[in-house]
């Protein structure tokens, strides 16, 4: 298990984000800082449990981001914890929310020394929801769900790509060192794709190279940055002459917009083997 802990000294010594893998290809995000803990899309609950177990932890917090089973398949289990609050997107269907959210929300767990902002991300789903700020002493942080993933993004299942795009631009503008937590370990396939629409792309060949001898020693791929993000991602660079010449290749036809161009990309990608 790889963390990525909060600068040393002082305080925050005991803090850290944890992946707790989960079903073939899902992280649970475990935001642990002295002696407690909250965890972000638990699918399920056993690598939740196992976690409190192991390092006598105690659970405060469930933070949601969308409706999907794979990302609130254990809230129901792990709700029999006495004393934890589970916040979530206040437009979607969920087994628990005691505090619904909205872009403007904050959520503030002094003990976690957690400070996140809510951005309203539509697009995976139609109540999609992210958390941007602190976390463990990490910071700047985004816990993104399925919106964005380390070179692609997430299936439009109940959005528009005009909805997507817009939600990928509140990421795109944050600081390019924000920590980037994905919820699943997609990166080889999507820097695969992105490979095919970018292929003279110095930087997203050095990252794909990084990132696949990071699985190949078993280690997670993620956090990724926005700053990575930006120059790797086609979802992100819809307005670069690369990219959009690739995505009018593929379809065939010139592109009037971003919105154009990113719903050519995501068709592309939806196909790409």
């Amino acid at each position: 298990m790889q963390a990525l802990t909060a600068p040393s000294g002082g305080r925050e010594r005991n803090a850290a984000v944890l992946p707790l893998p989960a079903f073939s290809d899902n992280y649970i995000w475990a935001i642990v800082r002295d002696g407690q803990a909250a965890v972000v899309d638990p699918g399920e609950a056993g690598p939740v449990l196992r976690l409190l177990e192991q390092q006598g932890l105690r659970l405060r917090a469930i933070l949601l981001t969308h409706h999907h089973g794979d990302h609130v398949g254990g809230v129901s289990e792990l709700s029999r914890i006495e004393g934890i609050t589970v916040y979530g997107p206040a437009r979607e269907r969920l087994p628990r929310c005691d505090v619904p959210l909205a872009q403007g929300d904050r959520v503030e767990i002094p003990e976690l020394d957690l400070d996140l902002s809510v951005l309203d991300v539509p697009g995976h789903t139609a109540g999609h929801i992210a958390y941007t700020g602190r976390a463990a002493g990490v910071e700047p942080v985004l816990f993104c769900g399925d919106t964005l993933f380390a070179g692609g993004c997430g299936r439009l299942f109940e959005g528009t790509p005009a909805q997507m795009l817009d939600s990928l631009e509140k990421f795109s503008v944050l600081p390019p060192d924000t920590q980037v937590f994905c919820a699943h370990e997609y990166t080889l396939a999507n820097l695969r794709w992105a490979s095919a629409v970018e292929p003279a792309n110095r930087n997203l060949q050095q990252w794909h190279q990084r990132a696949r001898q990071l699985r190949a020693e078993g280690l997670p791929t993620l956090p990724s940055t926005i700053g990575q993000e930006r120059a790797t991602n086609p979802f992100l660079r819809t307005q670069q002459i690369e990219v959009v010449q690739a995505a009018e290749r593929w379809a065939g036809h010139n592109h009037a917009t971003p919105v154009e161009v990113f719903a050519s990309l995501r068709e592309w990608k939806n196909e790409f083997k």
